[in-house]
């Protein structure tokens, strides 16, 4: 059992509880003694969550909270400071999809998805972190993706803000080490979850058929969902790293999940820019546009 120095469990908030990952990670939490706060935008969705937690026997904490509303933040960190007292660590899980190609983007939904994502990330940061700096100590991880780290087409409003999260949380790490605050980015290869599915997230102009992209969006939909059944990465995968970025005595920086995700890093990082560019990006346009002369 995870316990503080008066001998209590230590308290874990993790957002975007309900499905896929954020699922995973409290259950995994929970099993390893950490006293795990899942939280959620609707209630409603809590019986998932619910019914797993009694089929191992674990007790989970479910709460109310909504990272685009300050005071939905506000009302959640107080019932847990009441209840525990601390707030040991922060999993910023939460967050959404945009599928679609840039020009079939509308305004709209490319605010929501830096509104969630980005900003809603920053949001409940900023929240939780003067019970940190005032206990000393504290740990806050913020779930990216290898989409933040490498681009890809057909995504191009998530990956940016997958970017954003990877810049927010690379300087804010730096901000607070001497603080006693570590901050840590996993950074997950494709994994098949729930937002393949019901929260797949595409746009609503990406199917149009008058667009230029829609037959490119489709086949580059094709070619993820193929990524998505071969992938060998699990969400357990992704929950154990966030376990030892909490029980770490040095924190790494970056937990990468997923072997696929490190060798295309690991390429990308040691061959020339140029022969990268050709290989990687190069045969992902060819594969959905047939297009034989990008990036030479």
């Amino acid at each position: 059992m995870v316990k503080n120095e008066t001998g209590h469990r230590k308290s874990v908030i993790v957002t975007g509880a309900s499905t896929g990952l954020g699922l995973e990670i409290t259950l995994y939490l929970a099993e390893q003694g950490f006293n795990v706060y899942a939280t959620m935008r609707d209630l409603s969705r809590r019986n998932l969550i619910d019914t797993k937690a009694m089929q191992r026997g674990l007790k989970i904490e479910v709460l109310q909270l909504d990272i685009t509303d300050r005071n939905s933040i506000s009302t959640a960190l107080e019932t847990i400071i009441e209840q525990t007292g601390e707030i040991f660590a922060l999993i910023n899980n939460a967050g959404i999809g945009l599928r679609g190609y840039f020009e079939d983007l509308s305004e709209e939904e490319i605010h929501k998805v830096f509104d969630v994502n980005l900003f809603g990330t920053m949001a409940v940061t900023r929240a939780v972190l003067p019970y940190m700096r005032s206990a000393g100590k504290g740990r806050i991880l913020i779930i990216t993706s290898v989409g933040g780290l490498i681009g890809s087409l057909g995504v191009s409003a998530y990956c940016s803000t997958k970017f954003a999260q990877e810049g927010f949380g690379e300087s804010l790490s730096q901000e607070l080490s001497p603080l006693g605050i570590h901050v840590s980015l996993i950074e997950p290869a494709i994994i098949k979850t729930e937002r393949w599915g019901i929260n797949r997230g595409n746009a609503k102009g990406a199917h149009d058929s008058g667009s230029l992209y829609s037959e490119w969006f489709r086949k580059s939909e094709i070619l993820a969902d193929k990524l998505v059944e071969s992938s060998p990465t699990t969400p357990e995968h992704v929950a154990v790293k966030v376990y030892d970025a909490l029980t770490a005595r040095r924190p790494s920086l970056r937990y990468m999940v997923g072997y696929r995700a490190g060798l295309v890093v690991l390429l990308r990082r040691y061959l020339p820019h140029k022969l990268f560019d050709r290989l990687y990006f190069g045969e992902a346009v060819r594969r959905v546009t047939g297009y034989r002369k990008a990036f030479r």
